[in-house]
């Protein structure tokens, strides 16, 4: 039982993968290679989406895109401050300034309303983040951004496989970035991707992600010489990692639906709970990433639970009250009251109904001796 709860989360394999990479391996393709564009070509297919950029890391894709984007220094960038750090980190890496934004309580995700009260004259883009899986829907104030130069980047890290209406994350017309690291719903290992919209804007993501180099790996194979097409970083997604990924996605089906089974489960069993409340992550369309709650005396609870061996967690500390971003503070009451009470429940594939049930009746134990 323990090994399975006593983990927040847990990376999952599906059996074929090894045979995969080692196929990877004997063919020599280890870094960036017909593999790599293969997985490309795959994930465009499974979205819906005529291209699609594969990068070294989900905070690689986020980075990529801005500046893809043009954003740079004396820009702002509208970021929840719910989120991982990495989102921050990616915003300081092209030079441009956070505004940090507040969230919906209940989803732990900014709106349409919050992000437009923030949008200023130095705005240049908006990174809503796709928090647990679930889509951020600004398709109302679209048209306003698109009227004022505001890109909106997509921070789906947490959301590969979800869906905003008929479509899946990707295809709806946002500049999106996708992690594929160890424990996310698909994963390479390590790894990331970025929708483009446009085909120049995928071009020049391809010569961001290999230091600024005009030409394929392949055309870089018939010629003398190679060209420089300005500023670029050491971003590819190697072979080993894409052939993982390739396994992951002939699967997807399966994982999706695993995760909803969990989550509903989880649903199902916390219910009875008094005074728990879970974060709603819209699963009729969204491949969970996590599972969490909000509950009162949050540190003690999760210290009691982790004394019994279950892996709880934090996702996340807000970002604004990090001593790295003070200088961007500002009081976001959501977001304060969310950090001082969600916790996250262990979940990944290697669950069972049985160990969801087991994980709820601790909590409920321990909300008692809490109280």
């Amino acid at each position: 039982m323990i090994a399975h709860i006593g983990r927040n989360a847990r990376p999952f394999l599906y059996g074929q993968e090894a045979a995969a990479v080692a196929q990877v391996l004997e063919a020599g393709q280890y870094g960036h290679s017909d593999v790599t564009e293969e997985f490309e070509r795959r994930v465009a297919g499974f979205l819906g989406v005529p291209d699609a950029v594969a990068v070294a890391s989900g905070t690689a894709a986020l980075h990529t895109a801005l500046l893809a984007a043009g954003v740079g220094p004396g820009k702002e960038v509208i970021v929840p401050s719910m989120t991982f750090c990495a989102t921050v980190q990616a915003v300081l890496a092209v030079g441009a300034t956070p505004r940090f934004v507040d969230i919906e309580s209940g989803t732990l995700c900014v709106n349409d309303q919050l992000v437009m009260e923030a949008v200023g004259n130095a705005t240049a883009a908006v990174v809503p983040v796709l928090f647990g899986g679930r889509a951020v829907d600004l398709a109302t104030v679209q048209g306003e951004l698109d009227g004022r130069g505001v890109v909106v980047i997509e921070d789906a890290a947490h959301a590969f496989g979800s869906r905003n209406g008929p479509r899946r994350v990707g295809a709806t017309g946002a500049l999106t970035c996708f992690s594929f690291g160890p424990v996310k719903n698909l994963t390479c290992g390590q790894g990331g991707m970025v929708i483009p919209r446009t085909p120049e804007e995928a071009g020049t993501i391809r010569r961001l992600r290999l230091l600024g180099v005009v030409q394929s790996q392949s055309e870089r194979a018939n010629i003398t010489t190679y060209r420089l097409d300005g500023f670029g970083l050491r971003y590819q997604l190697s072979g080993i990692n894409a052939a993982i990924g390739l396994v992951q996605l002939d699967r997807f089906t399966t994982t999706e639906d695993t995760r909803r089974r969990l989550w509903r489960a989880y649903r199902e069993a916390l219910a009875p709970l008094d005074g728990v409340t879970l974060v709603d992550v819209d699963v009729d369309h969204t491949v969970p990433h996590l599972c969490q709650v909000r509950v009162p005396h949050r540190d003690q609870v999760f210290a009691d639970l982790r004394a019994r061996d279950i892996g709880v967690g934090v996702h996340y500390p807000p970002n604004h009250l990090q001593p790295a971003f003070a200088a961007w503070r500002r009081s976001l009451p959501a977001t304060e009251q969310a950090g001082e009470e969600i916790l996250s429940l262990p979940f990944h594939q290697h669950l069972t109904e049985q160990h969801i049930e087991h994980v709820a009746s601790a909590l409920g134990q321990v909300l008692k001796s809490a109280g």
